[in-house]
């Protein structure tokens, strides 16, 4: 069978990537949305940032004992979307995901503002029919609209939930506006903290096909600055890394992961896009 993959255009490379996409296991892939951010914008330019940036991490893992010159991936570029248009962007994505999955290739996706993930696992239920989401954020994203918008940064969780076939699980909530409480599983919203709540669900998650999305506002803007939306009282950079070790074990179970919202026009001294780095480092080397 032939795959016809989207579109793409190089802007860049993270570091170690391979020059054979046949051979890589996994994909990145850039998703350089930035249509409804109600604060800042700019999360656009995040994909080109974090390759950028990723030159100046070593290759080795010392917290995950691996490294990236012993595994196999590929950079594809960015997609090319359609600023203004967030429907058909997202269409973009989901048709580019899905394609990639079924050619046997896991995408590690680079957003872009948190909408991204709508489109990503849309394409995802058309191979899988039902899938849980480890959402880790910041703010609980259950609005049904923002500003008239229905499909905006600010409604992803709710959004997700309404999707056939998926689960959701937050973590790292640490704002939301009332009206959004309605909409909360209290079961299933674990507020303010990451590393303990996601253990303790850990022995739900085997066996079912999952998708890891971390916006970069769940980290503290001490940490992790330049945001499109950031939050005063998060975790800390070393706790978002940790969490990859507590993974480990659910690399079969892993078919995408993203990170989004990081805003280079506010990262001045690009620690937010490094952090973004070293974060994707750690994912590609837990879960390929």
């Amino acid at each position: 069978m032939s795959f016809e993959y989207p579109p793409m255009e190089k802007n860049g490379f993270f570091m170690s990537s391979g020059e054979e996409l046949d051979k890589a296991g996994g994909v990145i892939l850039g998703a350089p949305l930035d249509d409804t951010g109600s604060f800042r914008p700019g999360t656009r330019f995040a994909p080109s940032s974090v390759r950028m940036v990723s030159r100046a991490l070593e290759e080795f893992s010392l917290n995950l004992r691996r490294d990236l010159r012993d595994i196999y991936f590929y950079d594809a570029g960015d997609f090319i979307l359609f600023p203004g248009n967030t429907e058909a962007s997202l269409d973009i994505i989901a048709r580019g995901v899905s394609r990639f999955i079924n050619n046997g290739k896991k995408p590690f996706i680079i957003g872009g503002e948190h909408t991204v993930t709508v489109g990503a696992v849309k394409g995802c239920l058309s191979t899988y029919k039902e899938l849980t989401v480890i959402f880790i954020d910041a703010h609980a994203d259950m609005r049904p609209s923002y500003g008239g918008v229905t499909h905006s940064h600010a409604s992803v969780a709710y959004l997700l939930q309404q999707l056939n076939g998926v689960t959701i699980y937050q973590f790292g909530v640490r704002s939301a506006d009332r009206s959004e409480m309605a909409f909360v599983d209290g079961e299933k919203v674990f507020k303010f903290a990451v590393w303990e709540p996601l253990k303790d669900i850990l022995p739900k998650l085997k066996g079912s096909p999952l998708y890891l999305t971390i916006d970069m506002d769940v980290v503290d803007p001490a940490f992790a600055p330049g945001v499109a939306a950031p939050e005063p009282g998060g975790i800390t950079s070393g706790e978002i890394l940790n969490i990859f070790s507590l993974l480990g074990g659910l690399k079969e179970e892993l078919i995408a992961f993203d990170l989004v919202e990081i805003c280079p026009p506010y990262d001045f001294s690009q620690v937010t896009a490094l952090l973004g780095a070293k974060i994707m480092r750690e994912a590609l080397l837990t879960f390929l």
